[in-house]
C-alpha cells in the first residue's frame, strides 16, 4: 500500500473509532517520516511535563539549582480518579528536586511538576525551549490548572457530562469554553513540534548531552504504559515515552529504540467524540494507527 492509501485508511479508522488526531511517526536516523494532520495544535496536557524536565535539567547543569535540595511540598489532596504521586497525598512531605523530576515525569504526578514550574516557570520553560531552537511548543501555566476541570464538580457517575461538555463546546477556530482545551490558552503544540523536541533529545542537538541523557532516562522510566506501550515496546525493543490524559484528549509521545539500531519517534495526540472516560478502545485504536505509521516507515 502506498503511503497516501494508508494514511486514508487510517482517518477512516481514525473517525470510526470517535477520533480524530494528530499522528507524526519520523525515523530519527534518516528523517524520513509519515504523519495524518501533523502540524494541527492540540493541549497537550501532561505532555508539558517533558520540556519542563529538560529545562530543570539544564539549570541543573548550569548550578543554578542543586538536584539534592530538598523542598517541603504541600499535599495535593485530589479525590478524585486518575492522578496519582504528591498529587493524593493527605499530608506534606520534603523531597529533593531530582525526585521531583522523576515523580514528575516518570509518574504524570502534577503536584511535583509544579514544585518544579515553582522553581522554572512557563516563561522560563519557554525561554530555554527558544535557545534550544525549538518552537512551537507554548508553555503558558501550572498543572493545577489542569484539575479545574468540570469533571471535577460532577459526581461520580456523571463525569461523562464533563466529558460532552469537552466534545461540544469546542469551535471550529480550535478556541473552547473550557480554557484547558483551547489551543490560545493552553499548554499547546503539535504533533511535529512534540517531535522536534525528541529529536533533540535522541540526537545531536543544542540541548547539552547530559540533559538530554536525563530527559532520556526519566522518559525511559515511564510507569503508564496501557497506550502505545503494547504496539511498541518488546525484548527487541526500548520504549520510552510521556502520556497526556485530560477529559477528552489522549496522547503520547515516545521514541522506540530497535535492536537492530533503527530508532522512531512517535507522536499521537487524539481527541474523543465518545462521551466516556474510560475509553480502552480508543487507547488501542491510537496506537494501532501509530504503530501502522511506524510499520510502513520500517519497511520502506
Amino acid at each position: 500500500m502506498t503511503a497516501e492509501g494508508l494514511v486514508r485508511q487510517l482517518r477512516t479508522e481514525l473517525d470510526d473509532g470517535g477520533l480524530r488526531g494528530s499522528f507524526l511517526v519520523r525515523d530519527l536516523r534518516s528523517g524520513h517520516e509519515l504523519g495524518i494532520d501533523p502540524d494541527r495544535v492540540y493541549p497537550i496536557a501532561s505532555l508539558v511535563k517533558v520540556p519542563l524536565a529538560a529545562a530543570t535539567l539544564e539549570r541543573i547543569r548550569r548550578g543554578e539549582l542543586d538536584g539534592a535540595t530538598q523542598l517541603e511540598v504541600a499535599p495535593g489532596g485530589v479525590t478524585t480518579p486518575g492522578p496519582i504521586g504528591l498529587t493524593r497525598f493527605r499530608h506534606p512531605a520534603r523531597i529533593a528536586v531530582d525526585d521531583l523530576l522523576y515523580l514528575s515525569t516518570a509518574l504524570s504526578d502534577g503536584v511535583a511538576a509544579d514544585v518544579l514550574f515553582g522553581l522554572t516557570p512557563p516563561d522560563s520553560v519557554m525561554r530555554t525551549l527558544d535557545g534550544w531552537d525549538l518552537r512551537g511548543i507554548a508553555v503558558r501555566h501550572l498543572m493545577a490548572d489542569l484539575v479545574d476541570t468540570p469533571a471535577e464538580r460532577f459526581d461520580a457517575d456523571e463525569v461523562d457530562l464533563a466529558h460532552a461538555l469537552a466534545i461540544g463546546a469546542g469551535t471550529a477556530g480550535q478556541g473552547h469554553r473550557l480554557a484547558q482545551l483551547d489551543v490560545t490558552r493552553a499548554n499547546a503544540a503539535s504533533a511535529r513540534a512534540v517531535l522536534e523536541l525528541l529529536q533533540a533529545l535522541w540526537t545531536p542537538s543544542r540541548i547539552d548531552p547530559s540533559v538530554a541523557a536525563g530527559v532520556r532516562n526519566l522518559m525511559a522510566h515511564n510507569v503508564i504504559r496501557h497506550r502505545l506501550t503494547p504496539d511498541f515496546a518488546s525484548d527487541a525493543a526500548r520504549w520510552s515515552s510521556k502520556t497526556g490524559t485530560l477529559l477528552n484528549l489522549r496522547h503520547e509521545a515516545g521514541v522506540v529504540e530497535h535492536a537492530e539500531g533503527r530508532v522512531f519517534g512517535v507522536v499521537a495526540l487524539t481527541e474523543s467524540r465518545v462521551p466516556a472516560v474510560l475509553q480502552p478502545e480508543a487507547d488501542a485504536l491510537m496506537a494501532r494507527v501509530a504503530r501502522a505509521l511506524r510499520d510502513h516507515l520500517r519497511g520502506a
